[in-house]
């Protein structure tokens, strides 16, 4: 984190903490002092720590060109946290932060606890890196249950709608060749193999669940034992349980073939989180086997999300696009 000094007492910020903020976590009595720090790769998310009274406090600002949007956002992450929590999800081990507020008139700033805990990106890099491979494996069993009660917690009764998927699908093909980074055959050939696994019912046939959205390993915090806190919210919505699995599983890949050139060395791990996770339902087997069905059209669109930002070399961002097609195209 870096370090960017004191709030000030003038700051509107400060009056909405002490206003709004402070009173629900406990009667001090004293004034705070608090000294900010930007997270790292995070713009516009600050850690707020307090040295008088002990309290430690995130900001989350949604800066957007359109302040309708920024409002809709901040308010919609707000209530999706809310929600959670009084459905389950507010205690050890799986949980998600605690949100204090939203203020749409202080830069759309949303408020939440801070969690003492490791990114599930730093347990990664230490398996590739330091070897603590073991320790990975555990970690993994402890997401796998965390995503099973969140999935479980949130089942509809109504069957997935792929279309919505294929949607998205679309937009990241638009993307990348709108950049240059494909032509127009590859983008043909993307949504003629998009169309495939359209046409398979098996696409169609499990019943909607409220997924994360983007379960990528800066959003999952990884404490103690099996505990996990999720943050960042605000992508919630309906879809296929394999959307988080894929979008989870194609990080854990690319974090490796990033580091090790290959992305077939994640596979063990991969394999032992979906188990893992099957083992959730009253049919392991037949879980683990619906699952991995429908899972590479997931990681193969993770793998082109990854590839569609500005910081992906270009060298980097055709090995993923390949892999990508790859994974698509064993539907054929």
């Amino acid at each position: 984190m870096q370090y960017l000094g004191h709030l000030g007492r003038n700051d509107p910020l400060y009056g909405y903490f002490c206003t709004d903020i402070l009173p629900q976590i406990g009667n001090f009595g004293q004034e705070p002092d608090f000294r900010v720090f930007r997270f790292a790769g995070n713009r516009e998310v600050y850690l707020y720590s307090d040295q008088v009274i002990g309290v430690k406090l995130v900001g989350k600002f949604f800066k957007m060109p359109d302040p309708d949007h920024a409002r809709y956002a901040g308010q919609t992450e707000f209530n999706n946290l809310l929600f959670l929590r009084r459905i389950g999800l507010a205690d050890p081990p799986c949980r998600v932060v605690r949100p204090y507020g939203f203020n749409p008139d202080v830069d759309h700033v949303l408020v939440t606890e801070y969690v003492q805990a490791e990114s599930f990106g730093s347990v990664i890099e230490s398996a590739i890196h330091r070897g603590k491979t073991d320790r990975f494996y555990r970690k993994l069993s402890a997401l796998a249950a965390f995503m099973a009660y969140f999935h479980h917690r949130t089942v509809g009764d109504w069957p997935v709608d792929f279309d919505r998927v294929c949607a998205y699908f679309d937009g990241l093909i638009h993307t990348l060749q709108a950049g240059g980074f494909i032509g127009s055959d590859t983008a043909s050939d993307f949504r003629y193999v998009k169309e495939l696994w359209r046409n398979q019912a098996f696409m169609w046939e499990d019943r909607s669940v409220l997924v994360h959205g983007d379960p990528t390993p800066s959003n999952l915090l990884i404490g103690h034992g099996a505990d996990v806190t999720a943050i960042d919210l605000e992508r919630m919505r309906w879809a296929d349980r394999a959307f988080d699995l894929g979008r989870l599983c194609g990080e854990i890949k690319h974090f490796f073939f990033r580091s090790t050139n290959d992305p077939m060395n994640a596979e063990p791990f991969i394999g032992h989180f979906l188990w893992e996770y099957a083992r959730y339902f009253p049919d392991q087997q037949a879980a683990f086997r619906s699952i991995t069905r429908r899972f590479p059209f997931y990681l193969g669109i993770t793998f082109l999300r990854i590839a569609r930002n500005d910081w992906v070399s270009s060298g980097y961002r055709k090995r993923l696009i390949q892999q990508a097609a790859t994974i698509l195209r064993a539907i054929a």
